[in-house]
């Protein structure tokens, strides 16, 4: 079923709880009415024929026969009747000569509890009223048919039969004509999005001014194809440096192995182009395996083993690492307001993955750092751990803040820095991975701070 049939249906379904309601009210509260003035009728002509039968010295019955005659004119088979403590019929006028009617003794006897029953006979309603006057004690019930309010009330239901028909015709035409008028916006924003393609992927929906929901929707579909365009753009540039860094190690070894086969050469030949070969092999493979990691860490958290991890343990281990990898680098750490608690020196999250980014980001600092010396601080404050690592470098100019957490980035490309600009990028996916964040403050001449800041196991879980 389509949208549209679903709003009519139930803009519809809204108009007939509504005209039930007020159609049903109308009716019920006209019936009412119409029942309390016919009570009220019937209740004050039994009321006059007992006070003229208690005047039996005033009024004869032919009199009062007379002034029954001519009462409540409007309404049609009368009938009033006075029944003595016994029973017995004392009085009785109809309309009509012929017209025998006997109440029920039921009826009777319950007039004489002092309440009024109200009660129906055939196509005439009638009342039982016990009256009460000097010595003249006796149940009167008066019955009558009321035609005019009868008609009137049946052409009320006519009425609002036709109304309440004719009410959800109109809401059905109506609505579906409304709900066209309403989903156009709607429309025009699925076929914009429908021609916007890789091709063309720069192209956007036309919002409008107006603050309402398509506007919204308009503007969330535009915010995603914001981040669709930079996620292609991201994956565009990332292909293209990776083929390469990839390539020219490859482009290097096959020149080599190229020349060194054109002739016979000397040993010592052979293995200066060996040399130069294994050195171009393990950049390659030093390549590959940060590749490697970068994908990893850009996947799905949940193909991740996260354990609990001693986030001070995996900072102690960083000096160790570092000195392996080049002896003339240093760290230096120092540990501030750390709790006694050990279980708030727990994160969750992968042991391997975090150690990778923190060292790439302290590996960095012994390069740019005039001194080869890092300076690594981890602090604990409320539900959070921070670990700030600072160089005394040259400093990121400003500019270039922005740009170097993109992949094959590199601020510095001069000989004596090199590599493959993934470090900075992998680290942002790893604290990402961990709903941690990282941000750096810098500025030429005053070296480099880099903040990571991660959430404690118990703040985790609740992310």
């Amino acid at each position: 079923m389509s949208v549209r049939i679903r709003i009519t249906l139930l803009f519809a379904a809204i108009v007939l709880a509504i005209l039930m309601l007020v159609c049903g009210s109308v009716y019920y509260f006209s019936y009412k009415n119409r029942m309390n003035y016919m009570k009220t009728k019937l209740t004050n002509w039994a009321v006059t024929t007992g006070s003229l039968l208690s005047q039996s010295g005033v009024f004869g019955q032919q009199m009062i026969l007379k002034i029954d005659a001519s009462t409540i004119l409007a309404m049609k088979d009368k009938t009033v009747q006075a029944y003595d403590a016994s029973g017995q019929r004392k009085y009785i006028y109809n309309d009509h000569p012929n017209d025998s009617i006997r109440f029920d003794r039921h009826i009777i006897d319950k007039a004489r509890t002092g309440a009024d029953f109200y009660f129906t006979f055939g196509n005439r309603e009638g009342i039982a009223h016990y009256y009460s006057d000097n010595n003249f004690q006796a149940v009167m019930i008066a019955a009558a048919f009321d035609e005019e309010g009868q008609k009137k009330l049946q052409q009320l239901k006519f009425i609002l039969w036709l109304s309440f028909t004719g009410g959800i015709l109109i809401a059905l035409i109506a609505g579906y004509f409304f709900s066209k008028r309403l989903l156009v916006p709607l429309r025009k924003i699925s076929d914009e999005v429908n021609e916007i393609s890789v091709q063309n992927i720069d192209r956007r929906i036309k919002a409008g001014k107006s603050k309402d929901e398509w506007t919204y929707l308009s503007a969330t579909l535009n915010g995603l194809l914001n981040r669709l365009q930079e996620s292609f753009n991201t994956h565009r540039r990332f292909i293209s440096n990776a083929s390469h860094e990839l390539i020219t190690p490859l482009t290097s070894i096959s020149s080599q192995l190229e020349i060194s086969l054109n002739k016979d050469r000397e040993a010592a030949a052979y293995r200066s182009v060996m040399e130069s070969i294994y050195q171009d092999v393990r950049r390659l493979g030093r390549l590959t395996q940060t590749l490697l990691e970068f994908a990893r860490a850009s996947g799905n958290p949940s193909g991740l083993e996260i354990d609990l991890v001693r986030i001070d343990e995996v900072v102690l281990a960083l000096p160790g690492e570092i000195s392996k990898l080049n002896k003339d680098f240093t760290v230096v750490l120092k540990f501030e307001g750390l709790p006694d608690e050990d279980e708030k020196l727990l994160v969750f999250g992968n042991e391997e993955l975090l150690f990778t980014a923190i060292k790439n980001i302290v590996l960095n600092a012994c390069k740019y750092s005039e001194d080869r010396i890092a300076r690594v601080n981890l602090s604990f404050e409320r539900n959070m751990i921070n670990i700030f690592i600072e160089d005394r470098g040259k400093g990121i100019p400003e500019q270039e803040l922005e740009k170097i957490f993109q992949p094959f980035y590199r601020v510095d490309e001069s000989s004596l820095n090199q590599g493959f600009g993934l470090g900075l990028a992998l680290a942002q996916q790893i604290i990402t991975l961990h709903k941690g964040q990282i941000s750096v403050k810098s500025g030429p001449g005053r070296g480099t701070v880099f903040a990571i800041v991660l959430p404690l196991a118990g703040s985790f879980l609740q992310q």
